[in-house]
C-alpha cells in the first residue's frame, strides 16, 4: 500500500500539530490523511500468528481491516508518523514523527511514543506510559506487549559515560507484560544494546538499566532492580525488592529470595537469598514446575552436594570438586549436570565476578 503524505502546514513541525490539535477536533478527512497505513510486508514487526504461551496452541490475530481505527481529537499524531490498521489512540496521546505503530495497537489516554520507535502489532500502552526518546538510535518493541501505567521504556540511560549525541538502542521481543512504573533504559554506547526477550513478566516499579541482556520467560517481582550490563538468562524468578550489582550473571531456572542484594553470579538452577546473597541450594520447586524429571533433579542434587557440601573434611577448591563430579561416570552423562558445571566454571572467567558465597552445611 502506498503511504499517504500529509501536506505540511505553514507553521510546520510538531508545534503546528499541537496548536491545531487543541483548537478544534480533527476532521474526518484529516484523520484519514494522518492514518498512514503500512502493509505487513513493509513492517518487520508484523505478527501473522502467535503461540499461546499457556497451552502451546497457535492462534491467529483477527483481521486488522475489520477493526475500526480511532484517533481521539485531543491526540497529537505527527503527520510523518506511520500507523498500522485498526489502531486506537486515546486523548492526550503523543506520537512523534519517527514513530511506527503496528496494527491494532491501543494507546490509552496520556501515553506517548517518542523518537525512532517501532511498536509491533497488538501492543498496549496504558495510561501515562512513555515509550522511546528523542535520541539517536532506536527503540524496537515486538508484538503483543503491554506497557503498564506510567512505565518509561526506551529512555536515556543513567550512565555518566554516555556521551550526548551517541546512538543508543533498546530491543524488546514479544508477549511481554511490563507493569506500572517500570523503567527500562537504552544502551550506554553505540556498540552495545539493551535487550529483553519474549514472554517476560516484569512487575511494578522494576528497573532494567543500560546494556542489560534479559532472556525469555522470566518473572521479576516488584522492585527488582538490575544495574547496568546485568545478564539474566531464561526462566529466572526474583522475589520482591532485590538488587543486582552491575555485570552480574543470573543463570537459567534460578531463584532470588526477597530483599536480596546480589553482588556475584548465580549459576543455573540455584537459589540465593540474603542481604549479601548466598547460595541456599537448588531451586527445587522451580525445577519441578518447569518439568525437570525426578532423575534430573536427583542428579543435580548429588552434583551440588559434591561441589558445595563435601563430606570430606579436607575441603578443596570448587574447581577440584567440579573435576570430581566430572569424573563420576553417572553424573557426567546427565546434560543438566554438565550445564550446571559449565555455568559455575564460566563465572570464574577473568571478566566475571565469581559465584555467590555458599554455606557448607546441609542443603534445605
Amino acid at each position: 500500500m502506498e503511504k499517504q503524505k500529509i501536506p505540511p502546514s505553514p507553521a510546520g513541525g510538531m508545534s503546528s500539530a499541537l496548536s491545531f490539535g487543541f483548537r478544534r477536533p480533527l476532521s474526518l478527512a484529516l484523520r484519514g490523511l494522518i492514518l498512514r497505513r503500512f502493509s505487513s510486508s513493509s513492517n518487520p514487526l508484523h505478527c501473522f500468528a502467535e503461540e499461546d504461551k499457556h497451552d502451546g496452541t497457535e492462534k491467529r490475530d483477527p483481521p486488522h481491516h475489520n477493526r475500526p481505527t480511532f484517533i481521539h481529537p485531543a491526540a497529537i499524531v505527527h503527520p510523518e508518523a506511520i500507523l498500522g490498521q485498526g489502531v486506537s489512540i486515546g486523548p492526550f496521546c503523543t506520537i512523534g514523527p519517527s514513530a511506527k505503530v503496528g496494527n491494532a495497537c491501543q494507546l490509552y489516554p496520556g501515553s506517548h511514543v517518542f523518537g525512532n520507535t517501532e511498536l509491533g502489532d497488538n501492543c498496549v500502552l496504558m495510561v501515562g506510559a512513555v515509550v522511546g526518546d528523542d535520541l539517536p538510535g532506536h527503540t524496537v518493541i515486538g508484538c503483543n506487549n503491554t506497557i503498564g501505567h506510567h512505565a518509561v521504556v526506551g529512555a536515556k540511560c543513567q550512565d555518566m559515560k554516555y556521551k550526548p549525541g551517541n546512538e543508543c538502542f533498546l530491543e524488546i521481543g514479544a508477549n511481554n507484560e511490563i507493569r506500572e512504573h517500570t523503567s527500562i533504559h537504552r544502551s550506554s554506547k553505540p556498540s552495545d544494546i539493551t535487550v529483553i526477550g519474549d514472554n517476560n513478566l516484569i512487575m511494578g516499579s522494576c528497573h532494567i538499566a543500560h546494556d542489560c541482556k534479559v532472556g525469555s520467560n522470566n518473572v521479576f517481582a516488584n522492585n527488582t532492580l538490575l544495574a547496568g550490563h546485568v545478564v539474566v538468562e531464561d526462566h529466572a524468578h526474583t522475589a520482591g525488592a532485590i538488587v543486582v550489582h552491575q555485570f552480574c550473571h543470573i543463570g537459567s531456572f534460578s531463584f532470588i529470595g526477597g530483599g536480596s542484594v546480589v553482588s556475584q553470579d548465580i549459576p543455573k538452577y540455584m537459589m540465593v537469598s540474603g542481604e549479601r546473597a548466598q547460595l541456599r541450594g537448588l531451586n527445587l520447586e522451580g525445577l519441578r514446575r518447569h518439568g525437570f524429571s525426578v532423575a534430573e533433579i536427583r542428579s543435580l542434587r548429588a552434583a551440588y552436594r559434591k561441589i558445595f557440601m563435601p563430606i570430606n573434611a579436607n575441603l578443596r577448591g570448587v574447581e577440584d570438586r567440579m573435576v570430581q563430579v566430572e569424573q563420576d561416570e553417572e553424573l557426567v552423562l546427565v546434560p543438566t549436570v554438565r550445564s550446571m558445571l559449565q555455568s559455575i566454571r564460566d563465572s570464574f572467567a577473568e571478566d566475571r565476578r565469581g559465584i555467590c558465597k555458599f554455606r557448607s552445611w546441609i542443603e534445605t
